[in-house]
């Protein structure tokens, strides 16, 4: 019995150290000779509806993880926003990037046809820089997310990290957020606990 326990316990060690290799040397550029870590998006990424700039998920993230993360949100940005100013990157050596768009474009009733081949369009550009991607979704809709399967899809398809929905379990709960799209600090801080183990991972190399 116990030759038995000791015989199982490598194998799930074993198929656990697989499982994170095998996770990781399928996203492409990893690990990522950059040196900076960035978060590139929308309102989510800047901390609207946080108390302070500290409170934004992406400082809870730079404490969390002892290094710092350069935002580049900028509140109102759709996907095609998000091309027009990827030249933002060109100052830095990019090592990962946290991607979040999308949200503007479903309020602004923009195609999913569109707004994920922006997408594509952004990470190639990111990924054609050295960079790590983290993928960050969203929910493309009040009833249903809409939006799931694309971000599966573009998951596969570029070899990125991904985090689904990030305001899943924050979204219409009114301890939690700030206004109906917006997290409040302690949304900020479960968005914070949901990227930050892949971040750790990806940034440990």
């Amino acid at each position: 019995m116990r030759k038995q326990y000791f015989i199982f316990i490598g194998i799930l060690v074993f198929a656990l150290v697989f499982y994170f290799f095998f996770q990781t040397e399928t996203i492409k550029n990893y690990p990522s000779e950059g040196t900076d870590i960035i978060a590139f998006g929308d309102s989510l990424v800047y901390g609207t509806g946080a108390s302070s700039e500290k409170k934004n998920f992406v400082s809870l993230l730079s404490v969390k993880l002892g290094k710092p993360i350069i935002n580049l949100g900028i509140p109102g940005n759709t996907t095609a926003d998000g091309i027009a100013r990827l030249h933002e990157i060109d100052r830095y050596k990019p090592k990962v990037v946290m991607l979040l768009l999308g949200g503007n474009d479903r309020l602004q009733k923009i195609s999913e046809d569109t707004t994920f081949r922006n997408l594509g369009m952004i990470i190639q550009n990111l990924q054609s820089r050295g960079a790590v991607v983290i993928v960050l979704g969203i929910r493309g809709g009040v009833l249903g997310d809409a939006y799931e399967d694309d971000f599966k899809a573009l998951k596969s398809a570029y070899h990125t990290a991904y985090v689904p929905d990030v305001l899943d379990g924050l979204f219409g709960n009114p301890k939690l957020m700030s206004d109906v799209v917006h997290p409040n600090d302690e949304g900020y801080s479960r968005i914070a606990d949901k990227v930050y183990p892949i971040l750790l991972k990806l940034t440990e190399k």
